[in-house]
């Protein structure tokens, strides 16, 4: 079952002689439960990408579908709810809040929805997560690996229809690396969970289902490496 879908995607930059074509022309679909790794050049467009399929970034033009859902025709307001409750981000550098705890940066998506903590998926996640008994702990008090499991947590709590990680290993070791790297592949098994990856990293996108290069804001490889 299709679960996203990018129509002819562009976005431009600038005016005139200054004018850059981040993307141009980028369409595909994935289906529910894919693990999609995106590789290419710093500069190709794969970030650009990864926020316009989130509802971060606005296209020049094309369309964006989420589990049937035109995401450019909503509103600013319907937006921010799309984004809260459809599509679950991770980000290099963590993005946690210093002065919130772990259970209050994981749960702050649904506490932002005005809508209650569903407990029994909380200690599930915290289990996954390996982080019971550090629920108390401010991100300064964690390991850069757990905070990006933090940041995993956050991701997921809302169960998402689509989770996008940019660069989600950039700022760990090897070691750390490959954890979150299996802890993404658990809940993408477990959950079903739809999981599109921009790495840099040949040994996780080698991991993936799929993979789609990308090089001067076009496609210039789509691959399935398993099924």
């Amino acid at each position: 079952m299709e679960i996203l879908r990018a129509e002819d995607l562009t976005k431009v930059y600038g005016t005139g002689d200054n004018q850059v074509r981040a993307l141009d022309g980028v369409s595909f679909s994935v289906e529910k439960g894919q693990f999609v790794a995106i590789i290419g050049p710093s500069g190709s467009g794969k970030s650009t990408l990864l926020h316009i399929l989130g509802g971060v970034d606005t296209p020049t033009s094309g369309k964006v579908f989420v589990d049937g859902q035109d995401v450019y025709k909503k509103s600013e307001e319907q937006l921010a709810v799309f984004r809260r409750r459809e599509v679950g981000l991770i980000y290099q550098f963590y993005n946690l809040i210093p002065v919130l705890d772990v259970r209050e940066n994981i749960t702050l998506p649904v506490l932002m929805d005005g809508r209650r903590v569903n407990e029994d998926r909380f200690r599930e996640l915290m289990d996954t997560l390996g982080l019971v008994g550090r629920e108390k702990h401010l991100p300064n008090q964690l390991s850069g690996g757990q905070q990006q499991r933090v940041s995993i947590g956050r991701a997921l709590m809302n169960a998402p229809a689509v989770v996008l990680a940019d660069e989600p290993t950039g700022n760990l070791d090897s070691r750390a690396s490959q954890e979150i790297v299996d802890l993404l592949k658990t809940s993408n098994r477990k959950y079903d969970q739809t999981l599109i990856v921009i790495t840099h990293d040949e040994n996780i996108a080698l991991q993936a289902d799929r993979l789609i290069a990308i090089e001067d804001g076009r496609i210039v490889r789509d691959e399935v490496l398993r099924k």
